[in-house]
């Protein structure tokens, strides 16, 4: 998706059928709640970030037990929260958790409007039919968005591109088109389990607001030794996104997601399998995507409880 302005040092594109203008690359929240990162410092990346021209932030309910979203909604006072696209996500899969979880986030977040807010972690067959439940969460969702709680309703997930496709081909039999879907759009991903061959263009065809994420995969494509931390944001930039998602942890960090999007030009097709050459072999088993291949970023699976209960009609038949 090509860039169609630039504010401050930062390229912007629309966020697919929404008309929204959002940065090309996005500040991710996990990190800025980190308890080994002085809150000061998380509140100063977040207020540099969008003096500089960045207006999209990722959060989620769950990230460091709310403190990501705390210290992001403290960030915003002061007038910020006016000039950023503000994203959350909740892990509610019954309408009663996922109305629960969206109000503490709002309270978190000192605001009483959330832009998007997405269905976190689709990772497994069954969370599409919990969400579309007639009392599920996207129903907590579609209530709270015509209430003015929130302006558009999303998914993500990073475990399997065909559970992706499934939750969107639910969504359609229940006659809802989402408005955006986050996934995993890196180096390594082209080649294996591949959210960018398989997703990638139903989402285009849908004109359906395209989210990257996993660029660097937390540090770990990195340590391949195969490519660079730019190459890793620029790749996923080369692609039809709208945003891309990168943590950021310190002023460097924050540094290098300016210097991808200042210094990105779109590539061409022997640049692009040039780089995708160089992680072929590294990529081919899935090693540096661990969340496609281990739990360990499986933050609901170890967690079960933020799910919510299941449908009645599926607990009056559970076996004793």
């Amino acid at each position: 998706m090509s860039a169609t302005a630039t504010h401050g040092e930062m390229p912007y594109r629309v966020l697919g059928h929404t008309g929204e203008r959002v940065s090309a690359i996005g500040l991710g929240g996990w990190h800025l709640g980190f308890k080994q990162l002085d809150e000061r410092l998380s509140i100063r990346i977040v207020r540099d970030a969008v003096d500089r021209g960045i207006n999209f932030l990722d959060n989620s309910w769950d990230y460091n037990d709310g403190a990501s979203e705390i210290r992001m909604g403290n960030a915003l006072r002061d007038g910020y929260r006016k000039n950023v696209f503000l994203m959350t996500k909740i892990d509610g899969r019954s309408k009663v958790e996922a109305a629960r979880q969206l109000d503490e986030s709002l309270r978190r977040l000192q605001t009483d409007c959330i832009d998007l807010v997405q269905h976190h972690e689709i990772l497994r067959y069954d969370d599409p039919h919990r969400i579309f439940d007639d009392e599920g969460a996207n129903r907590a969702l579609v209530d709270a968005q015509k209430a003015g709680k929130l302006r558009y309703i999303g998914f993500t997930g990073h475990k399997d591109p065909r559970i992706h496709l499934y939750m969107l081909e639910v969504a359609r039999q229940r006659g809802f088109v989402f408005d955006t879907v986050q996934m995993p759009l890196n180096v390594m991903d082209a080649h294996y389990r591949s959210f960018e061959r398989l997703v990638l263009p139903e989402l285009v065809k849908q004109n359906i607001g395209v989210l990257g994420m996993k660029s660097l995969a937390n540090g770990l494509i990195l340590k391949s030794g195969t490519v660079t931390a730019i190459e890793c944001l620029q790749y996923p930039l080369n692609l039809p996104t709208s945003v891309v998602i990168t943590g950021v942890e310190s002023l460097e960090r924050l540094e290098q997601a300016f210097e991808a999007a200042r210094t990105f030009r779109p590539m061409s097709q022997a640049q692009r399998d040039a780089l995708l050459a160089k992680t072929a072999t590294a990529a081919s088993r899935g090693e540096f995507e661990l969340f496609k291949t281990t739990s360990v970023f499986d933050a609901t699976a170890t967690n079960p409880a933020w799910l919510g209960a299941e449908p009645d009609r599926v607990q009056q038949v559970m076996p004793e």
